[in-house]
């Protein structure tokens, strides 16, 4: 079963990013200009970005009990901590989403119209894969912009300091909005 949880970063674009194309597509065939797309396409990504803290925080981070729990905790999320720097266990396999696809489907149905549903989901599904490829370099890339090298800093603090705080990958925003935002070295020395 664990080779279910081994998936190279590459996968994650070559297989998704053509359904991103597809639904972006669709959205300008139901008569949307670029500009609306594109406008689809950031609320979409922005939504993803809530969808990545809520699933990293309540779901990735659950506390099991049984034996099973433990072994699906373990499989689903629990082996990226412990071998972090594995590069096949970085990004979620394409099986694995493609079922989360459809509860994510229905909520965007849900707070979209028939003609907007395929622009969100298709900015959804690109801050998908910009989340995934973004946390592959993060674990194995030597970023020089700062804001890269900020943003490493602060998953790989979630992953070797406090596990219990930081759950957002692509930003702190949610971990702001919601008060999980890790203490930094520098502010515990001081206390």
């Amino acid at each position: 079963m664990q080779f279910l949880t081994k998936t190279a970063w590459w996968v994650i674009p070559v297989t998704w990013l053509p359904f991103v194309c597809y639904f972006i597509m669709k959205s300008i065939s139901l008569g949307h200009t670029p500009l609306q797309v594109a406008s689809m396409v950031v609320a979409g990504i922005f939504v993803w970005t809530l969808i990545e803290y809520t699933l990293h925080r309540f779901l990735f981070h659950i506390k099991t009990r049984s034996y099973w729990g433990n072994t699906m905790h373990y499989l689903l999320h629990g082996c990226h901590h412990k071998h972090p720097m594995d590069g096949l266990r970085l990004v979620f396999p394409p099986a694995a989403t493609a079922i989360l696809l459809f509860p994510f489907w229905n909520l965007v149905k849900l707070i979209s119209t028939p003609t907007t549903q395929p622009g969100l989901f298709g900015g959804g599904l690109l801050g998908y894969v910009l989340y995934d490829i973004t946390h592959y370099y993060l674990h194995h890339a030597q970023p020089s912009q700062e804001a890269l090298k900020n943003l490493k800093k602060y998953h790989l603090n979630h992953h070797f300091r406090i596990q219990n705080r930081g759950f957002g990958i692509t930003s702190s925003f949610w971990d702001k909005v919601f008060g999980t935002l890790p203490t930094t070295k520098s502010a515990d020395k001081q206390r």
